[in-house]
């Protein structure tokens, strides 16, 4: 088996249950204060090659998206958020593309990018994850502000945790 392929199944066994089995029993609750929710698991989808092809991007978050579900008794509601961050990374990777490519083989990750790049190239992409994870969970826009603030507190908190994976794993393949 690739090497990568092994890599990418280990990040993609240690997210789901770091996401499942630790941060889904951490309570950030205060008081009535109800909207700080880690949500790390889609690192995952954002660390794969440069090189995979979109359809398989697809299939893997949704594999990643509906096991988060299982956990989280939510079905459907992570997989269509991973989906459609998955859906997402080609325009964000063609927007934030360097002045001279990507080097086909790299993952986007601080040991290929500098630093401002990967906090740019996440932070699009979780914004957009939780939006659309919040707006689904809610499925109104009688819950606007709730949508609002859930996204902002949890972009906020999830960031940070998303860079400490980053620094402390510093992915390379």
């Amino acid at each position: 088996m690739n090497n990568s392929i092994l890599r990418n199944i280990i990040r993609f066994i240690v997210l789901l249950l770091v996401q499942c089995l630790v941060l889904k029993g951490i309570d950030l609750r205060i008081g009535e204060f109800d909207y700080l929710h880690i949500i790390i698991y889609h690192l995952f989808i954002l660390l794969l090659p440069l090189n995979m092809p979109r359809w398989s991007i697809l299939i893997a978050a949704f594999i990643m998206g509906i096991s988060v579900d299982m956990f989280y008794d939510s079905p459907g509601l992570n997989a269509s958020a991973a989906v459609f961050t998955a859906y997402l990374r080609k325009p964000v990777l063609q927007f934030l593309e360097p002045q001279g490519g990507y080097n086909i083989n790299e993952i986007p990750s601080l040991h290929h990018f500098d630093i401002s790049w990967i906090i740019i190239y996440t932070s699009i992409l979780t914004f957009a994850h939780l939006l659309w994870y919040f707006s689904m969970q809610a499925f109104s826009f009688v819950f606007f502000f709730d949508i609002v603030l859930n996204t902002i507190f949890s972009f906020i908190i999830s960031i940070i945790f998303m860079m400490i994976y980053q620094f402390i794993i510093r992915p390379k393949y």
